[in-house]
């Protein structure tokens, strides 16, 4: 959330809020889900914004501070051990695709300047799918869009309550515990938990 922070930062926002206007997206994108329904992530996170923003004294007019802050999605960075986790997974030979709750689009854009989109078979979100993560339909519709089944996707997350969707969908998991922190209990706990992602090739030769 460092970028967000600056971001927020420089409108004229207090920098804590990057948090709460993340956990705030994320409800309400988790409420349209539950509801059936399936908003967008840019036009939730700039209502979400729009919604902090009121009342705060800004450094411009709040239109343009809720496009600068928005606009910073596209200047977030890779945790340091993406690049050599992508490439030893495609590597040893799995077919790699992710499924986002934002757009392609980022993704896209990291990975290309990363120089690991072609390690990627597919790009996917899920505003082309029937709900968001962690609604069961966003991950039938990535194993439908990979040509197979949830049963033989193995979905590699940092947020659990990702990984418990995944589970509930059927499909196998692998937990980036970044941060050393707890796994809540009450979530399905993942098949694997590595603290980096180039852990992530000896673990699956254990399990194997």
């Amino acid at each position: 959330m460092t970028k967000q922070c600056d971001a927020q930062h420089e409108v004229g926002a207090p920098e804590h809020l990057a948090k709460l206007w993340f956990a705030t997206l994320l409800r309400d994108g988790f409420a349209l889900t539950a509801a059936g329904d399936n908003g967008t992530f840019a036009g939730i996170g700039a209502e979400a914004l729009r919604g902090m923003f009121t009342g705060l004294e800004l450094n411009r007019d709040l239109e343009s501070a809720v496009k600068h802050v928005m606009a910073g999605l596209s200047a977030l960075g890779l945790h340091p051990d993406v690049v050599a986790g992508v490439k030893a997974l495609h590597t040893a030979g799995y077919r790699l695709a992710t499924l986002t709750n934002g757009t392609a689009q980022v993704a896209e854009k990291l990975f290309t300047e990363a120089g690991i989109r072609n390690s990627f078979d597919l790009l996917l979100s899920v505003e082309d799918a029937p709900s968001w993560k962690p609604g069961k339909a966003s991950y039938e519709y990535a194993a439908a869009a990979c040509g197979t089944t949830p049963e033989q996707i193995l979905l590699i997350a940092v947020h659990p309550w990702d990984i418990h969707g995944a589970s509930r969908a059927g499909l196998a998991t692998a937990w980036i515990n970044r941060a050393g922190g707890l796994y809540p209990n009450y979530f399905h706990a993942p098949d694997h938990a590595v603290s980096a992602l180039p852990d992530l090739i000896p673990a699956l030769a254990e399990g194997s």
